[in-house]
């Protein structure tokens, strides 16, 4: 193999089906990361525009037939990446690349019912290894943004049996002044994190809280309202979304949004596509209006919405409905943009952030074909922690070994323990096994750390 390495392995052959955004983008930044791309597509203006501007080998022809992909390598490729508008083709591309000879293969699909093959025996039965879709990872990151940083990341990995939550620490309550060993949490709860007066602390047993502090909780769902009261008083309360558009980003950014933390509306303008998501969505006021028009907007009462997002297939709509939120009084605006010509533009009119479908679906890939055991999901506190996705070594040594006989580094913690389909909280007796996935919470320079311990030695 190569010796040159870029992410934690070695430059690959990839190939990558379809030239438009999602592709043309994939093959720009896997080309000057060093690796050997080859982008196929039926038309050959948009594979001459790649060969001007990129170092890329360029193939015109159907990227599900079988001699077209043996023309393009697929016998010794490393990674197949199906990135055509047609979910169909995409799937039976990979399929058949993977037949070839394909080491990995990623589909981009758009509809939920192909999505929803992910991780089942039919994608297996396929030879897909992964399936990724635009449209809902942009709605999990505008749905970061919105609640506690790595709160998602967390919730993905255990299903939705796991939340995180971030609350201040009220007056006369039970957690206040003795080590959180001592508080007396529910055995499937964690404090992960603690922000006092002297700024971020990853929390162990010996850690005390304050009147004021800021706890990051982590726990499995069923326990998370019990671990609250030894904190706080108050229920949790519901942010107020506004959501501009019907797209597919829209419903999937809806499902992102679970009612138990924020009250969602979703404004339309095509009369059978709202009737369509009242139906679909029913945890969500759908209305037919337009939010830019001025009455909407104070018949809505918009101007007190903690967040005004626009999501619609129009750059120049979204940009210009959220900069006339802002002006109207929103705290916070968010919009797509596909075209990154836009993108310098948007801090000027006031747009608080701005998500390109084509640049997360990419950044996503390139985590995909991180193959290395430690993954960095999400980070927070200010970038001090991260949440790291953790695949032990099938000989690592400390499979089997009770957690509290494992020396993990300095303000590390197991969070969580995939396995399967049970996802839980672990205890201190509690054991890892091979083809376990482990959760844990720590200062980002842990990664090292974490290769070494969840290693062979």
């Amino acid at each position: 193999g190569c010796s040159l390495r870029w992410r934690g392995m070695a430059l690959m052959n990839v190939i990558i089906a379809g030239a438009g955004e999602v592709g043309g983008h994939a093959a720009e930044v896997l080309s000057q990361a060093g690796h050997n791309v080859t982008v196929i597509d039926l038309s050959t203006d948009r594979l001459r525009n790649l060969d001007d501007t990129l170092d890329v080998r360029t193939l015109a022809g159907h990227c599900a037939h079988v001699d077209v992909l043996r023309a393009a390598g697929a016998e010794k490729c490393d990674m197949m990446l199906a990135a055509t508008q047609i979910d169909e083709i995409n799937l039976l591309a990979a399929s058949f690349a993977k037949a070839i000879g394909a080491r990995k293969t990623i589909v981009r699909v758009h509809h939920t019912a192909n999505y929803s093959l992910r991780g089942s025996k039919f994608a297996k039965h396929l030879g897909i290894d992964e399936l990724i879709c635009p449209e809902q990872l942009t709605a999990i990151e505008i749905a970061r943004t919105l609640r506690v940083p790595g709160s998602i990341a967390l919730e993905e990995f255990g299903r939705g049996k796991l939340l995180m939550q971030r609350l201040v620490v009220a007056d006369n309550v039970s957690a206040i002044g003795k080590p959180l060993a001592d508080v007396g949490l529910p055995p499937s709860t964690r404090v992960a994190i603690v922000e006092g007066a002297a700024g971020y602390a990853i929390a162990d047993a010996k850690t005390v809280v304050a009147r004021g502090d800021y706890v990051t909780l982590v726990g499995e769902a069923k326990q998370i309202d019990s671990a609250r009261k030894h904190f706080t008083k108050e229920k949790t309360k519901r942010k107020h979304i506004a959501i501009m558009g019907e797209t597919s980003t829209a419903v999937w950014l809806c499902r992102a949004l679970k009612p138990r933390y924020f009250a969602v509306r979703v404004f339309v303008r095509n009369h059978e596509r709202a009737d369509e998501l009242s139906k679909k969505l029913e945890h969500v006021t759908v209305l037919e209006a337009d939010p830019t028009d001025a009455s909407t907007f104070t018949d809505e009462h918009l101007e007190k919405v903690d967040a005004f997002i626009a999501v619609t297939d129009d750059d120049e709509r979204n940009i210009l409905a959220c900069a006339q939120a802002k002006a109207m009084g929103v705290p916070s605006s968010i919009a797509i943009v596909q075209r990154s010509k836009y993108l310098h533009l948007l801090p000027h009119v006031g747009i608080d952030h701005a998500f390109s479908p084509r640049a997360v679906a990419v950044s996503t890939i390139q985590h995909l074909i991180d193959t290395g055991p430690v993954r960095e999901l999400a980070s927070f506190a200010n970038g001090i922690a991260a949440v790291f996705e953790v695949f032990p070594a099938k000989r690592a040594k400390i499979l089997g070994q009770e957690l509290r006989n494992i020396k993990m580094p300095p303000r590390t913690m197991i969070a969580a323990i995939r396995r399967d389909d049970d996802v839980h909280v672990p205890g201190a007796e509690d054991t890892m096994k091979a083809e376990d996935v482990v959760l844990v919470i720590g200062p980002r320079e842990v990664r090292d750390g974490l290769r070494k311990l969840f290693g062979t030695k």
